[in-house]
C-alpha cells in the first residue's frame, strides 16, 4: 500500500481525501444548522446593501447611531411594506384559487378536445403528466406562501444587521491589529469587499427594475394581482435561471385563467422582453465581465444551496458562489478554482479584474 506521506508532507492523493472530508463535513453541518445559518446569511445579505447608504451618510457628517437608524428605519420599512403586500395579496389570491383552479381545468379540457379532434389522441395519463391545473395552481400557491415564511425572521434579521453595520465601522481598524502583514492583506480584503458589494448592488437594482417592470406591464394588461406579482418578480430575480420562469408562470396561468389567450401571450411576451433587457443588457454592462460564472457553476449553485439551506439558499445562491469566487480569485494559490468557477479566460498569471 502506498504511503500517504511523502516525507515532506502529504502526498496529492492523502490531500484530496482530507479536503474532500473536511468538505463533506462542513456541509453536513451547514445542513443540520441551515434554520440557524439562513437569518445570518439574509442578515449578512442585507447588511452588505446597506453599508453604503450607511457610509454615505457618514460622510454627510451624520452621527453613527442616527445614520443607522436611518438605513434601519428604511429597511425595516421596505420589509414591513414587502410582507404587508404579499400577506393581503397571498390571502386574496388563495380565496380566489378554488375558482381559478376550476376555469382552468376548464380551458385546458377545452384544449385537449381540441387537439382530439384533430385526430391526435391524448391519453389520460398524458394529460396528468403535462397539464394538472390544479397541481400547478396550488403550487403557485405555496410559492406564494413560502416567500411569506421568509418574513418569518424579521426581528432577528433586523437586530443582526444593525449589530453588522455597527461593526462595519471598526472593522478596518481591527483588521489592522489582527493581521500579520495588513498593508499587503486589507488592500486585498477591501478589494473583494467591493466586488461583492458591486454585484449586490447591481442585482438589487436590476431585480428591482424587474419587478417594476412587471408590475406596470401586468397592470397595463389588466392582470389580477399586479404588485404581487411584481413582487414575485423581484424576489424570484436573484434565482439563476429558473427564477425568472417560476415567477412568470403563476402570472401567465392566471392571465389564461382572467383574460384569453391573446392577453396571455401578451404577459408572456412581457416576461421575456423584461427578463431579457436586464439579463443580459444591463447587468453585463454595469456588472462588467470579471465577476461572471460559467452556466454550469450557475446551476450546480442553485441545486446544491437550495439543497443545503433550502429556500433561502436557491435565492442567495449566486451571492454566495461570486463571494467564493472572488475570495479564492484574490490569491495566486486559489486563482485556478476560481477560473474554474468562472465563465471568462484568462492566463493564470493575469491579475484577477
Amino acid at each position: 500500500m502506498p504511503s500517504l506521506n511523502t516525507g515532506q508532507g502529504f502526498a496529492p492523493a492523502a490531500r484530496f481525501l482530507l479536503v474532500a472530508a473536511a468538505f463533506v463535513v462542513v456541509v453536513a453541518g451547514m445542513r443540520v444548522a441551515a434554520p440557524l445559518i439562513t437569518p445570518m446569511l439574509m442578515a449578512v445579505f442585507l447588511a452588505i446593501i446597506a453599508s453604503p447608504p450607511l457610509f454615505f451618510l457618514r460622510g454627510r457628517g451624520l452621527p453613527l447611531w442616527l445614520a443607522l437608524l436611518v438605513v434601519v428605519a428604511v429597511i425595516a420599512g421596505f420589509g414591513g411594506l414587502l410582507a404587508a403586500v404579499i400577506g393581503a395579496s397571498v390571502d386574496d389570491f388563495s380565496a380566489n384559487l378554488p375558482s381559478y383552479e376550476a376555469s382552468l381545468k376548464e380551458k385546458a379540457g377545452a384544449l385537449y378536445h381540441w387537439v382530439g379532434s384533430l385526430g391526435i389522441p391524448v391519453p389520460d395519463q398524458a394529460r396528468q403528466a403535462l397539464l394538472d391545473p390544479a397541481k400547478l395552481m396550488s403550487f403557485a400557491g405555496q410559492m406564494l406562501s413560502g416567500l411569506g415564511g421568509l418574513l418569518t425572521n424579521a426581528l432577528l434579521i433586523l437586530v443582526t444587521v444593525m449589530f453588522i453595520l455597527l461593526e462595519a465601522a471598526s472593522l478596518p481598524r481591527k483588521l489592522q491589529y489582527a493581521l500579520k502583514r495588513p498593508e499587503s492583506s486589507l488592500p486585498r480584503l477591501q478589494q473583494v469587499m467591493m466586488h461583492i458589494n458591486h454585484y449586490m448592488m447591481i442585482k438589487t437594482s436590476t431585480s428591482l427594475l424587474t419587478g417594476v417592470g412587471v408590475w406596470l406591464w401586468l397592470l397595463v394588461l389588466g392582470v389580477d394581482f399586479p404588485v404581487l406579482w411584481g413582487t414575485l418578480a423581484f424576489l424570484l430575480n436573484f434565482v439563476p435561471n429558473i427564477g425568472s420562469i417560476l415567477a412568470a408562470i403563476p402570472a401567465v396561468l392566471l392571465a389564461l385563467v382572467q383574460l384569453d389567450v391573446p392577453a396571455t401571450l401578451w404577459t408572456l411576451v412581457g416576461y421575456l422582453g423584461i427578463n431579457v433587457f436586464t439579463g443580459t443588457v444591463l447587468e453585463p454592462r454595469f456588472m462588467g465581465q470579471g465577476l461572471g460564472l460559467s452556466t454550469l457553476v450557475v446551476f450546480v449553485s442553485l441545486v446544491f444551496w437550495g439543497w443545503v439551506l433550502g429556500p433561502v439558499g436557491m435565492f442567495l445562491s449566486v451571492p454566495l458562489t461570486m463571494t467564493l469566487k472572488i475570495a479564492l480569485d484574490s490569491t495566486p494559490q486559489t486563482r485556478p478554482v476560481a477560473l474554474l468557477l468562472g465563465s471568462e479566460h484568462r492566463p493564470l498569471d493575469a491579475p484577477p479584474d
